[in-house]
């Protein structure tokens, strides 16, 4: 049983304005979307002869407010019971939900899995609810070593990359696992139809919660990367010393484009490829985009660079599929904070990305700035909308240019360069240890949930600035005919409650009187939910164009008799 828990538990009861610090991604601020390697090691575990089941419990708690956790977790069977702890952000969840499976289910084990999880592991262990931790990014072949060990009833000293404990004791088995490259991979969705259809529980199941009328799918070209962002908790300085990763591993070309080839045969939907396809060499993109064209892939492609791209990538993208989208996080427009940052281009080669993008047949050219960074200050985040304007005015096809800009993150990822050597990259850190981080995600505003701020932005900074840049950014998009006055006027709006939304609880948590804090905070409550998302941009401007779930069952029908590539 692979279950996904809310970031805090149970945020149906708390009052937590989140602010938009998910705005930019599918999922809501309760970070209901599972990780990728939910799908991947149920698929392994299929295959090797397990029976396993996906549970979106943050999903299903968000479909519906009065659905009762405890006694939905207290019917379930299983002997071990999967809870990923990648994202920080689900510190307080995914070890509340561990409670009440312990409480429920004494005799059964809780296995935690993810980045995060290997990077505290031996803090991890040493919470009563926690029996067991596998490290590492590819934990597929190692669950099932575990899984074969708890049907022999044998002791875990034998399966790689897993931290354990027995009577009391810690065990740290090392780290053996550490595959070269992920062909062994097994991606399936149309096993999860299948389970779906066993178990009766399309909620359960979503990825996220609006996944049945907006079914992104997602292949991953590679585990590790070739970047070393500073902030980043998957840069190659990360990867290496926490999970034992030397260089990056990848999928054949030529797999990752029957992967692509095989959802298509399920789902009618864009296809998110994971990973910058030039991290594997131009050979390695050109073999990718051959192999899908020969394939026929019908679907939308949305493809993923990090640094600046020549015209013969895009060439090759638009001669293998019929539509394709780009997204591109330069980080800030100013080049001295993205140098800063680790990212050593100029605007010039942005540009250049951008128009020949464009000039090649791309649909959608998606561009991503944070606040919150080395070197950044108020003044160079709110000047992101003169840049976004600049090339709104020079391009041809400017309503094909997204921009985006958010707050970084609530936390500093853990095993970056900047969580590590905070001082040298200009940060102050609240947060060190996993209990640290967990208890701050029960604080009622956002504000007081950020682990960090700069020697250029306090938070109260960064909160601000993430609203005022945000406001100037959609004032650039109205006055360029890209936004309509309504949808204007209505972030705008959003955009001032949210601010005072911050103002109010900052008042309500100064209330001395317990009591009065707490009831305080709980009229507050209905507001803060009804600015839960939406706030600095429309979340939908971020969705593809694609039909739900529920019209692509003609073509998972086909896609079942059809035999499927390997």
């Amino acid at each position: 049983m692979l279950i996904h828990a809310p970031s805090v538990y149970d945020f149906r009861k708390e009052t937590i304005f989140y602010g938009p610090i998910s705005d930019l991604i599918p999922s809501t601020p309760v970070f209901e979307m599972y990780p990728f390697g939910f799908v991947t090691i149920a698929a392994h575990l299929h295959q090797e002869g397990y029976r396993v089941r996906i549970v979106n419990l943050a999903s299903l708690m968000l479909g519906d407010r009065n659905f009762n956790v405890e006694s939905f977790i207290k019917n379930l069977s299983s002997t071990v019971y999967g809870i990923d702890l990648h994202w920080l952000p689900h510190a307080h969840g995914s070890l509340e939900v561990a409670k009440l499976i312990k409480k429920y289910h004494p005799d059964s084990k809780t296995l935690f899995g993810g980045f995060s999880s290997t990077y505290f592991h031996r803090e991890l262990i040493n919470y009563p609810q926690v029996d067991l931790v596998l490290r590492g990014d590819s934990t597929e072949i190692p669950v099932a070593s575990l899984m074969e060990a708890v049907e022999k009833d044998d002791d875990f000293t034998n399966v790689p990359n897993l931290t354990w404990k027995k009577d009391g004791r810690v065990f740290e088995n090392p780290l053996a696992f550490v595959p070269e490259d992920i062909d062994f991979l097994g991606v399936d969705y149309g096993w999860m139809i299948k389970s779906v259809i066993k178990y009766r529980d399309l909620e359960g199941f979503k990825p996220f919660r609006d996944w049945d009328r907006y079914p992104l799918t997602a292949v991953f070209s590679v585990r590790g990367c070739t970047m070393n962002c500073a902030v980043c908790g998957g840069s190659c300085t990360a990867m290496r010393t926490f999970l034992g990763r030397t260089r990056p591993a990848f999928r054949t070309p030529e797999k990752l484009a029957t992967d692509v080839y095989n959802i298509g045969c399920h789902f009618d939907s864009p296809i998110f490829v994971v990973g910058d396809l030039r991290q594997g060499g131009k050979d390695y993109a050109r073999r990718f985009f051959d192999e899908v064209k020969k394939l026929g892939v019908e679907n939308h492609l949305i493809l993923e660079i990090f640094t600046p791209a020549d015209k013969e990538f895009f060439r090759m993208a638009s001669e293998a599929v019929e539509q394709y989208s780009v997204q591109f996080s330069p980080d800030s427009h100013d080049e001295d904070v993205r140098f800063a940052l680790g990212r050593k281009f100029d605007n010039t080669s942005i540009e250049s990305t951008v128009e020949d993008a464009l000039s090649h047949g791309c649909t959608r050219f998606d561009m991503f700035f944070m606040i919150g960074l080395p070197q950044q200050t108020v003044e160079s985040a709110i000047e992101t909308s003169d840049y976004a304007r600049h090339l709104y005015k020079k391009l041809d096809h400017k309503e094909k240019l997204f921009f985006y800009i958010s707050p970084l993150a609530p936390f500093l990822d853990p095993g970056s360069c900047a969580f590590e050597d905070p001082e040298t990259y200009g940060y102050r850190v609240f947060a060190r240890t996993l209990e640290e981080h967990r208890s701050r995600l029960s604080n009622p505003s956002w504000k007081h949930v950020l682990s960090y701020e700069t020697k250029w932005m306090t938070r109260d900074e960064i909160v601000g600035t993430s609203y005022d840049a945000a406001d100037r950014l959609n004032k650039v998009r109205f006055e360029e005919g890209l936004m309509s006055a309504d949808d204007y006027e209505l972030l705008s709006t959003r955009s001032r409650l949210a601010k005072a939304m911050v103002e109010e609880i900052d008042l309500a948590i100064s209330i001395n009187d317990p009591e009065e804090r707490t009831h305080r905070l709980q009229i507050i409550k209905e507001k803060a939910d009804k600015l839960m998302e939406s706030t600095i941009c429309k979340k939908r401007d971020l969705e593809w164009d694609t039909k739900g779930v529920f019209k692509s069952i003609p073509r998972a029908l086909i896609g079942f008799l059809r035999k499927k590539r390997i």
